[in-house]
């Protein structure tokens, strides 16, 4: 690792913000962390309700990725790393929970047969005209959904293609970028005439890596307790953290370096990292950079709620496995439900006689089921959990979290979008952006995005070369993520 010097000013306390703080600092550099929050951590949030510690925003991450398992371990978080209890999830459709699927990627089956019970037979002999189909020209990008629903009908897209990239992106499967957002079917799309054809062959160079242990990962406490460890750490070596410090304003100084204002407080830096949400990061480039300003007012966001429910134990009775999805075609309000006290077994143990789960609501377009009140989103929530499990307990108690404009949505171009921002950007030395709007929403993605950042403030390429040849797929960890 190169030896950074001089001093580095990331804007924005999330996980991206944080990991760029952390990798700048065991480069030798000096840094100051600026929020406009009264808090760290971004989507991760811990929480509790009922007295139960739980999580409020995202509640697992890839451990098939290296990025975010070894942050943590590296910020004294190793012992307290969980795989989940369970990873047998259900579907909620057609009126019953059946097993999720097996045997396929992001939803794309590699036989008809992998999602029997789930299709209807007119759907699964749909997924069969595949093989004899001629080949789809993609170009150099394509919405996921529009691709698959032709190769395999629209039923596999909207029974399982759209509840899982739901839960991911909380998008429509009909715009979302195939490129960026799975872009493994982009590569199979790319290189094969049949896409089944193509899924079996990825299936079966994933089952020849013979990759062990869990594909995600928690953390006792919740992950949301990562970002509070990282953010532990950067003071512990000498970073600083200024929550409640909004940045008004990015300029260029005659000298070369960086001007940070806030208010009246101002700082000096060698080089900035901007780690903030596309507005954000739109407002503060636009006198520098007002073409990557341009693109990045482009980036449209998804908001949704969770809804955290506990119940007493000896009044519930879940059906087995972490939870379930459920297909927007369904018309059902909630579009996942998350068993928490059995998906994750910290939770369990800490809370012998509470039962505690989540559901989520809200959808890229959906509007009107977010300006209801918490009162009704529970009742809502209450409602769809008896219709799809028989719960009819009444919790002891509830929780609403809102995720305005939560998620960046990824559609068809996106990628070309983000390869656009970074052009703009590489004029001015000595400035990097990372974060959810660009190389993946996941926790993975966002760290990895922050290391590359650490590398382009400083000259060099080759990370962020490497996230655009090789993208971090955001996966869906079971039901509720």
């Amino acid at each position: 690792m190169r030896e950074v010097q001089g001093q580095v000013v990331v804007i924005g306390a999330g996980i991206a913000g944080l990991a760029a703080a952390h990798r700048l600092l065991e480069r030798g550099a000096r840094v100051t962390v600026l929020e406009a929050s009264d808090r760290v951590g971004g989507k991760l949030l811990p929480g509790e309700v009922a007295g139960a510690r739980v999580d409020l925003g995202a509640e697992s991450m890839l451990a098939r990725r290296p990025e975010a398992v070894a942050l943590a371990r590296a910020v004294g978080l190793a012992d307290r790393l969980q795989p989940p209890s369970t990873a047998t999830a259900s579907l909620w459709t057609r009126g019953a929970l059946r097993p999720f699927p097996k045997g396929h990627v992001m939803g794309v089956p590699g036989t008809a047969s992998a999602l029997a019970g789930v299709l209807s037979e007119e759907g699964l002999a749909r997924i069969e005209r595949d093989a004899e189909l001629p080949r789809t020209e993609i170009g150099d990008d394509v919405a996921v959904g529009e691709y698959v629903a032709e190769r395999l009908g629209r039923e596999v897209v909207d029974r399982l293609l759209e509840p899982m990239l739901g839960g991911v992106y909380a998008g429509d499967a009909y715009r979302i970028s195939m490129r960026s957002a799975v872009p493994q079917l982009f590569q199979v799309a790319r290189t094969h005439t049949s896409l089944t054809e193509g899924v079996r062959e990825l299936q079966a160079k994933v089952a020849g890596a013979q990759q062990t242990g869990p594909v995600f990962m928690g953390i006792r406490g919740g992950i949301g307790t990562l970002p509070l460890a990282v953010a532990d750490s950067v003071r512990a070596r000498g970073g600083e953290i200024l929550t409640r410090t909004p940045v008004t304003e990015l300029r260029r100084t005659p000298e070369g370096g960086w001007r940070v204002g806030s208010g009246e407080r101002e700082w000096r830096a060698d080089a900035v990292v901007v780690a903030a949400p596309a507005p954000v990061a739109a407002r503060l480039l636009r006198a520098e950079t007002p073409g990557a300003a341009a693109e990045l007012d482009a980036v449209e966001y998804a908001s949704m709620a969770l809804v955290t429910l506990a119940y007493r134990r000896d009044e519930t009775a879940l059906p087995d496995g972490s939870g379930f999805l459920v297909p927007p075609v369904d018309g059902r309000t909630i579009k996942a439900s998350t068993f928490a006290s059995q998906k994750w077994g910290w939770i369990a143990e800490e809370n012998p006689d509470l039962v505690v789960l989540r559901t989520s609501v809200g959808r890229y377009g959906e509007t009107a089921i977010l300006r209801r009140d918490d009162s009704e989103l529970v009742e809502v929530s209450r409602h769809d959990l008896k219709a799809a499990t028989g719960l009819d307990a009444t919790p002891v108690a509830t929780r609403v979290t809102r995720w305005d404009d939560g998620l960046p949505q990824y559609p068809v171009g996106h990628h070309a979008r983000v390869a656009r921002i970074r052009e703009h950007i590489a004029r001015l030395p000595g400035l990097a952006v990372c974060g959810a709007p660009y190389d993946g929403v996941g926790i993975p993605a966002c760290i990895a995005g922050a290391y590359a950042a650490v590398e382009q403030v400083h000259g060099d390429p080759r990370g962020v070369e490497e996230l655009t040849a090789h993208p971090v797929q955001s996966l869906h960890g079971g039901a509720g993520e």
